[in-house]
């Protein structure tokens, strides 16, 4: 009996390891030639779209995943390879408002505030993708996170019907870095669970112009 349990125990756990291993794998080989680090060589899109994230972390610190994200944003503005900002993130209670959080910082570095347009339901990155077509009307655009996030958006987004690049912002390194990439082997797998059930945004709503 404890043979057999020993048994199914490792057979689950390479099963396991390849799922997330293959999942990975299909991810980064479908957006390697979708990834930007060079403003200068990134096309220009009418909308850059920035993947939220909290502003700080339990210990009170600034996350740098957020700061480096709206400098990528600032100097992708800048250098005129987006004319629009939409900012998706996570705003489920009163006092968690990650768009305006982000709203609030990109003004504060140049961007004018009619340039920024909030999704406030972009719960989860498939929420995100979905929503800055449907109820952006975008279905071409440049995300804006760290490189690990936009693979997993970019995916996303061409099974959505959005033709996505990514402009990778700076990552984070160190135990924090190690922690959230862990993390992310997992989410790559529920994008695939996610398509094989169609799993479709927790809200969608009113259609919203950018101009």
């Amino acid at each position: 009996m404890i043979k057999k349990i020993l048994k199914l125990a490792v057979l689950s756990t390479i099963f396991v390891l390849i799922a997330i291993y293959l999942c990975n794998f299909l991810i980064e080989k479908q957006t390697k030639d979708k990834l930007y680090t060079s403003v200068s060589e990134i096309p220009k899109h009418k909308v850059g779209l920035v993947l939220g994230t909290s502003k700080h972390l339990l210990n009170g610190r600034v996350n740098l995943y957020y700061k480096y994200r709206i400098r990528a944003a600032v100097s992708l503005y800048e250098s005129g390879k987006i004319t629009f900002i939409i900012v998706s993130g996570d705003n489920s209670t009163e006092k968690y408002d990650e768009p305006t959080t982000f709203k609030n910082d990109l003004i504060k570095a140049g961007i004018p505030a009619d340039k920024i347009f909030l999704d406030y339901a972009g719960f989860r990155t498939l929420d995100s993708v979905v929503r800055v077509k449907e109820i952006f009307g975008q279905t071409d655009v440049t995300i804006i996170s760290q490189k690990f996030h936009n693979e997993r958006a970019i995916y996303l987004a061409n099974h959505f019907g959005v033709k996505a690049i990514g402009f990778n912002a700076k990552d984070v390194s160190g135990r924090y870095g190690l922690k959230v990439q862990l993390r992310e082997y997992l989410a790559r797998v529920k994008v695939f669970v996610d398509i094989l059930f169609n799993i479709q945004p927790k809200f969608l709503g009113k259609s919203i112009e950018v101009k």
